[in-house]
């Protein structure tokens, strides 16, 4: 069973800057990160495969940066120039094998338990 923990959140101004992290029980080689605001579905934000390539939904592009840390365990997320619509709950997830990353939520299997965001404007 992998297990993970999610930190970073907070409150913020638009325009401010944030990072969230992300640490698995275990390495996996495929790692993302999902938001879901009050009444919305749940949005692919970023991923990241184990050889370090990403992809980012186009609303985040050139504001937010997935990385990971030395362990493939780690990930993190910088935000920055938030804007009030970037407010949601954001949740780290990994998938259980397997190296074949997209912003799909059908294809992760565990999931962290969440983390605020809140960006004022």
């Amino acid at each position: 069973q992998v297990q993970l923990v999610e930190s970073g959140g907070g409150s913020v101004q638009a325009g401010g800057s944030l990072r969230l992290s992300c640490v698995a029980s275990v390495d996996r080689y495929c790692m993302a990160w999902f938001r879901q605001a009050p009444g919305k579905e749940r949005e692919g934000v970023a991923y990241i495969t184990d050889g370090g390539s990403t992809g980012y939904v186009d609303s985040v592009k050139g504001r937010f940066t997935v990385s990971r840390g030395n362990a493939k365990k780690t990930v993190y997320l910088q935000m920055n120039s938030l804007k009030p619509e970037d407010t949601a709950m954001y949740y780290c997830a990994a998938r259980g094998e397997g190296d074949y990353c997209q912003l799909n939520p059908r294809i992760f299997d565990y999931w962290g338990q969440g983390t605020q965001v809140t960006v004022s404007s």
